[in-house]
């Protein structure tokens, strides 16, 4: 029995409040369980200066942040330099969005996700990604109302869960008790249609087993499938 009584295929209660903020045209609160982030997504008509300037392609970039007093000691807030933890996350949220949305309907836009955690139990970077797919199809909607995009340029529908071993058993959705000691720790971001986007598991005390893989991509892939149905 975990230590909030949940089965090791159980998510914790997960809730989308869209519409959370007034100025962005898509934004959402995202709770996993006492994980909490607010994501906004917001509009550039313009592509960034790095891309060819022929392209008619559009881009999807995020910012992520830990606010201060999101977790139960005090962090520093990044200002001039990001960590190497943070590039990472903005990097995962950013592909991860990407793949999902074809950027030459997109057009000569570009389209920021920004991830600020206002409270931190584990799975941050998966709620981000969860809270960025909901905002940016609350922005396309949008766009479409207002007829700056007559097609809608998603592929399919994505979603993100961490899952790995803690204490000898496969589990989904780890809170900061049970990440804290996992054993094996993943983060795993798929499509509707059951496609990897990202995989990423890494053993942090031992190996595992090619079973115990396929365990934690089965229970991933059926708590993913559930999040999608909440959109």
């Amino acid at each position: 029995m975990r230590v909030d009584g949940r089965l090791n295929n159980e998510t914790r209660n997960i809730k989308f409040t869209r519409n959370y903020t007034k100025y962005a045209p898509g934004s959402v609160l995202v709770e996993f369980g006492d994980t909490k982030v607010l994501v906004c997504a917001t509009v550039e008509n313009s592509k960034p200066k790095w891309m060819d300037r022929n392209s008619i392609s559009g881009w999807v970039t995020a910012e992520y942040s830990l606010l201060p007093a999101s977790t139960n000691i005090r962090c520093t807030r990044e200002r001039a330099k990001i960590s190497g933890r943070t590039q990472e996350i903005q990097r995962l949220i950013g592909r991860s969005l990407r793949a999902c949305i074809d950027l030459e309907k997109l057009g000569e836009r570009t389209i920021t996700i920004d991830a600020d955690v206002i409270q931190a139990d584990g799975g941050t970077r998966v709620a981000s990604i969860c809270g960025g797919y909901v905002a940016i199809c609350d922005v396309i909607k949008k766009l479409q109302q207002e007829g700056e995009l007559l097609e809608n340029p998603i592929i399919e529908p994505i979603a993100a869960i961490s899952a790995g071993i803690v204490d000898g058993e496969v589990v989904v959705d780890l809170n900061y008790s049970e990440d804290c000691k996992a054993e094996v720790d993943g983060n795993i971001v798929l499509t509707k249609s059951g496609k990897i986007v990202e995989f990423q598991t890494t053993a942090e005390g031992g190996t595992f087993a090619k079973s115990e893989l396929d365990k934690i991509f089965e229970y991933a892939n059926d708590a993913i499938q559930n999040i999608i149905m909440m959109y």
